[in-house]
């Protein structure tokens, strides 16, 4: 237990912070860009949903590696959009908080997708329909009466954003690499002491972030409980 205190006493907590900050960020691009793209794939006929959905949903099922992979080739200055952005903008990327951000959003973003078309396609569209007849705008429906209808599915896919975006390792990794108190989080961390044979500061850290994941596991089912209440029990 000394030993514990210690650690703890002497423990840099940027790790926890650029998590914190790069999960927050890349869940509010991944929520906006979610439920636009979400919304705009239910309307879409089956072929074209097909083919959309494959796509915003691959960074998924690809190893977050390759995604790094891919992402590093686009915005490296030694490539036509990296110079683009660099020239124009002044905007570097790689090894970079932005570069966190970006990997972050990109490996999270499907399950804001999955969870936010889900819970669209649910709506009952008599909802829609009776809203129409009221006169109501197609912009206040949307934000008067689906977003409330697909509330439990929003709010699951925003807290599971978060944490995933939090817990981001492989691309962040390649894109942004591991600046202490600039693009290394707690990931990166937990993988870095490893290596240096320091398994004691590994697992505070991995009971930090067990500590976090079950806090935000707990706030999605109180939110969509709530929302869920009442729905009748069988």
């Amino acid at each position: 237990m000394e030993e514990i205190g210690m650690v703890l006493k002497n423990l840099d907590w940027s790790p926890l912070i650029v998590s914190m900050k790069t999960g927050i960020v890349a869940t509010v691009f991944s929520f906006f860009l979610g439920i636009y793209a979400a919304r705009r794939a239910v309307k879409m006929p089956p072929g074209k949903k097909a083919v959309l959905d494959g796509i915003l949903t691959l960074p998924m099922v690809l190893p977050p590696t390759a995604c790094g992979f891919f992402l590093l080739l686009l915005f490296s200055r030694r490539r036509p959009f990296g110079i683009f952005l660099y020239d124009n903008f002044d905007l570097k990327v790689v090894q970079s908080w932005l570069g966190c951000i970006i990997a972050a959003t990109v490996i999270a973003f499907p399950l804001m997708y999955r969870n936010a078309r889900a819970a669209f396609e649910q709506i009952d569209v008599n909802l829609i329909y009776a809203a129409r007849t009221l006169g109501m705008s197609e912009l206040k429906i949307f934000w008067k009466v689906v977003i409330p209808s697909a509330g439990p599915g929003i709010v699951s896919g925003t807290v599971l954003t978060f944490a995933r975006a939090m817990g981001e390792y492989g691309a962040t990794s390649m894109l942004a690499g591991n600046i202490p108190g600039k693009t290394g989080t707690i990931s990166q961390k937990i993988a870095m002491v490893i290596q240096d044979g320091d398994y004691l500061t590994a697992g505070i850290w991995t009971v930090i972030v067990m500590l976090i994941s079950f806090l935000v596991i707990c706030l999605m089912n109180i939110v969509t409980g709530k929302k869920m209440k009442h729905v009748k029990k069988w």
